[in-house]
């Protein structure tokens, strides 16, 4: 098996995402790395891939990551961008906000999830289609 090493800051902001979020686990995969973190339990896991992976799509050389203010999706779901049909959308590019104010909701299983903003800032951009699937770790705005 390869060597493996666990990125300290990496794991501590996956945990931290678990407990803005309130989800038990999370998975980041990274080329042959994964690290694994599960919350309300001692297991943290990292581990590479014991046969190679062929990615579907090839990420851009240039790309470190998203990009600095990236609104990440925290789960799976449906994204609205306004509270009922016919709304006011929560945001619109070159919107100030607050840190904790509600950019968008996402609909799972029923429960409608209200997603904050992470810091103040102005929104710079709107990646997600209203009342379309997001998938979790979206990018589904920039706040920057």
């Amino acid at each position: 098996m390869p060597k493996f090493d666990v990125d300290e800051s990496l794991v501590r902001k996956l945990a931290a995402l678990l407990e803005q979020t309130g989800l038990t686990e999370i998975e980041f995969e990274a080329g042959e790395q994964r690290i694994r973190v599960t919350r309300g339990g001692t297991v943290v896991q990292a581990a590479a891939p014991a046969a190679p992976v062929t990615p579907v799509a090839a990420a851009p050389a240039a790309s470190d990551g998203p990009p600095a203010g990236a609104v990440i999706s925290p789960m799976v779901g449906t994204a609205y961008a306004s509270a009922s049909p016919g709304a006011d959308h929560f945001v619109k590019v070159g919107d100030r906000v607050q840190k904790g104010q509600t950019l968008l909701i996402i609909e799972a299983m029923k429960v409608m999830n209200p997603i904050p903003a992470p810091h103040a800032g102005t929104v710079k951009e709107i990646l997600f289609d209203d009342g379309r699937p997001v998938e979790y770790g979206d990018i589904l705005m920039v706040v920057a």
